[in-house]
């Protein structure tokens, strides 16, 4: 397993830098040496003499409900969270210190986040980080939790995850799950296009379940995928997926950039409640279902004159001074039916957007949240290909409404 799913840890892993280990049920096979680019690795105890008796899962939940002790008895230095992920879990490291330095590490904190499918919560719970997403304990609630850890285990032998049983001991030790809405456990089918071209106003922390989920970004596999998301993510991390929109009223045009991966143009004037809820371009987790989810979506219209020209993100500069300039294309592997109407014809035009922007100060996430706000700044000829977007905080009174 591990080397088929090695390379999405490794996207993220940073030898010398990140501290962790892969944690193995068995010594790893033949004697090919263990790869430097990837953390670490540990063979977790034997866990036969706890029980286990949910009928669909596997017990492999018990030993990795017991990394978490494991991992705090080896006693190292200078620890201030224990975070847990599954193998397939793609974590952004800056994003996921920034989040958890808005907390105080010394005192006990449970942080993650939820299913995205209702279907899936009312199944696990609703009050417990989920495992693929990743969750942080912080060291004092971790010494808490080993305590009690094996005979909880027992105690919650029905359930089927290790996240589970987890969260039933954090129900005895009495502390809830903070929930930060960037782990994302991508409990859904098809593409997640629409839940990322909406992130929701917190930083990128985690994306997991990416083997069942379509790419990323057209006429891409998976990791390739990933892969250019990180190579935007790396010049402005805090930035990355944080949605921006603006209106262009020379031509009533609605702009939605989600920086680092997409622009959605709409040549005709969307409200900032419609552009802010996801595009419904998946399907529920277990029964490939329309509904329900956690938030809000909207129907993506199949009629081509009612859905937005999608642009991706192609490259990124940095421009010095703490600005960059990130660049979106249409993609030409993708052939949608056009719309025929005079104000598409227009929008068809536009080669790419250049979107401009200053790095994200991270210390802006632990003020009261605001979406930053954007304007056109050139491109508006129709002999020009090129629209330029500058992303920028929003002045006093101002507010994203069209007339």
């Amino acid at each position: 397993m591990w080397s088929r799913r090695r390379h999405y840890c490794e996207l993220w892993w940073k030898p010398n830098v990140t501290r962790g280990f892969v944690w193995l049920d068995n010594e790893p096979f033949g004697d090919e040496p263990w790869p430097e680019t990837s953390p670490p690795y540990k063979v977790s105890a034997d866990t036969a003499r706890f029980k286990y008796t949910s009928w669909y899962g596997s017990r492999s939940a018990v030993r990795i409900a017991r990394i978490v002790k494991e991992n705090f008895q080896l006693g190292l230095d200078n620890v201030r969270w224990f975070v847990m992920g599954d193998d397939d879990t793609v974590f952004f490291t800056e994003n996921l210190v920034n989040v958890l330095n808005k907390y105080d590490y010394k005192q006990m904190y449970y942080i993650g986040g939820i299913s995205e499918s209702v279907e899936q919560d009312v199944e696990h719970s609703y009050t417990m980080g989920y495992g693929g997403a990743g969750f942080a304990i912080s060291y004092p609630l971790a010494a808490e939790l080993v305590r009690i850890l094996d005979g909880c285990i027992d105690r919650y032998a029905e359930l089927y995850g290790s996240d589970q049983k987890i969260g039933g001991c954090m129900s005895e030790i009495g502390v809830p799950i903070t929930k930060e809405l960037g782990f994302h456990q991508l409990d859904i089918r098809g593409s997640p296009y629409g839940l990322l071209s909406a992130h929701p106003l917190a930083p990128l922390v985690s994306l997991h379940h990416l083997d069942y989920l379509q790419p990323l970004f057209p006429g891409m596999d998976r990791i390739a995928s990933i892969r250019k998301l990180m190579n935007a993510y790396k010049y402005d991390s805090g930035r990355a997926l944080q949605q921006s929109f603006c209106y262009d009223l020379t031509r009533n045009w609605s702009i939605s950039v989600s920086w680092g991966y997409t622009v959605q143009l709409y040549p005709f004037l969307v409200r900032a409640k419609d552009l802010n809820t996801p595009l419904q371009t998946f399907l529920t987790w277990r029964t490939w279902s329309q509904e329900p989810f956690t938030f809000n979506t909207r129907v993506l219209r199949m009629e081509p004159c009612e859905r937005p020209v999608i642009f991706y993100f192609d490259g990124a500069q940095e421009l010095g001074n703490g600005n960059t300039v990130t660049w979106y294309r249409r993609p030409k592997s993708v052939q949608w039916k056009q719309c025929d109407r005079d104000n598409f014809a227009a929008a068809y035009m536009v080669k790419s957007f250049n979107v401009s922007a200053t790095y994200l100060n991270s210390r802006l996430w632990t003020k009261a949240p605001r979406r930053q706000c954007c304007e056109i700044m050139g491109g508006t000829d129709k002999q020009d290909g090129h629209v330029r977007v500058r992303i920028r905080g929003c002045n006093r009174w101002e507010s994203v409404t069209p007339p």
